[in-house]
C-alpha cells in the first residue's frame, strides 16, 4: 500500500474516532480525557511494540526527537484540538485541524526543501478548497444539530483549533528525520505517545483543577475511550508515520486532511440529518484533488 492510501486510511479512523470522542470528552473533560486516551493508547502501542521486536529498532540517537514531537504533536495538539471539538463540535473543529496540512506543506518547504508538482499543487488545492467549502458552508440549515453547536467564545475555538493544527505539524516535522531511519513506527508511535502520556501525569500531579476530571470515569466511557485511542492513535498515528516513511510531509498531511470530508457521511448516519449541498460539494471537490495525489 502506497503512503497516499495509508494517509488516507488515517483521515478516515480520525474521522470515526473524533465522532466517538464527543461523548467522553464532554464527560469527562479536556484534560482528563485527554489523559485516559492516551494511557490506553501507551498500552497498547507499547505492547505491540514488544510482541513485534519494535523496541530493538531504537536508537537512543532518536529518542529525544520522538519525545520532543510526542508532548507539542501529541500532549500539546491533541489536547487543544478535544477543547476545540468541546467548543465546536467534531465537524468545525476537523476543519481548523485540517490547516495542519497548510502549516505542514510551508514547514517542509522551508525545512526539507520539499517540492510538488503541478499536477500535484492542483490536487493539493482542490483537496484544501473541498474540506473549506464542505465545512464552511455546510453549517446552513443545521442550526438544529446539536453536534454544530458552539458554546462559548467563537475565537477561542480557533484559536484552539488552529493550534493543534500547528502542533500537528510540528509534530510531524520533528518526528520526519528519525521515520526516514530504519526505526519501527509502532515503536516510534509509542514514545511519542508515553512521553504525551507522562506530561499528562505530570499536570495532573500539579493539583491543576484543569487536570481533574468533570465527571467519574464509568465503565462505558472508559471502552468508548479505549476503543477510540486504538482507532485514532494505535492504527491511525501509526499509519501516518509509516506514511512519512515513504512520502513528504506536505502530502500526507494534505491526505490525512480530509477527516472532515470523511465526518459527512458518518455524521449523517449518526445525527439522520443530510448535510447540505455545499457540503457534498466540498466533498466532490476533494475528492477529485485525492484522486489526483494518488493517481
Amino acid at each position: 500500500m502506497g503512503f497516499e492510501w495509508l494517509a488516507l486510511a488515517a483521515a478516515f479512523l480520525w474521522a470515526v474516532a473524533s465522532l466517538l470522542s464527543v461523548v467522553p470528552a464532554q464527560h469527562l473533560g479536556t484534560f482528563a480525557y485527554s489523559r485516559w486516551r492516551m494511557g490506553c493508547t501507551s498500552v497498547i502501542l507499547g505492547s505491540m511494540a514488544w510482541v513485534t521486536g519494535g523496541w530493538s529498532s531504537v536508537e537512543s540517537s532518536a529518542i529525544a526527537a520522538m519525545m520532543l514531537s510526542g508532548v507539542i504533536g501529541i500532549f500539546i495538539g491533541d489536547t487543544a484540538l478535544f477543547a476545540c471539538l468541546n467548543r465546536m463540535g467534531p465537524r468545525q473543529a476537523g476543519l481548523l485541524f485540517s490547516c495542519h496540512a497548510v502549516f505542514s506543506a510551508i514547514l517542509g518547504y522551508f525545512l526539507f526543501s520539499e517540492t510538488m508538482t503541478h499536477l500535484e499543487l492542483l490536487g493539493s488545492m482542490l483537496v484544501f478548497a473541498g474540506v473549506l467549502t464542505a465545512i464552511f458552508f455546510g453549517r446552513k440549515g443545521q442550526s438544529a444539530n446539536q453536534l454544530e453547536t458552539v458554546k462559548g467564545n467563537i475565537w477561542i475555538g480557533v484559536g484552539l483549533g488552529l493550534l493543534a493544527a500547528l502542533c500537528q505539524a510540528l509534530g510531524g516535522i520533528i518526528a520526519k528525520p528519525v521515520m526516514q531511519t530504519a526505526i519501527d513506527p509502532v515503536a516510534a508511535s509509542a514514545m511519542r505517545m508515553m512521553t504525551a502520556f507522562a506530561a499528562h501525569c505530570v499536570f495532573f500531579f500539579t493539583g491543576a483543577k484543569l487536570a481533574r476530571a468533570t465527571q467519574p470515569m464509568t465503565k462505558k466511557i472508559f471502552a468508548i475511550t479505549a476503543v477510540n485511542g486504538f482507532l485514532a492513535m494505535a492504527v491511525g498515528m501509526t499509519l501516518i508515520l509509516y506514511a512519512l516513511q515513504e512520502g513528504n510531509v506536505g502530502m500526507v498531511a494534505l491526505l490525512s486532511s480530509t477527516t472532515p470530508i470523511m465526518l459527512l457521511p458518518i455524521l449523517w448516519v449518526y445525527s439522520g440529518k443530510r448535510p447540505n449541498r455545499f457540503a457534498w460539494l466540498g466533498a466532490i471537490v476533494a475528492v477529485i484533488g485525492t484522486g489526483i495525489l494518488v493517481s
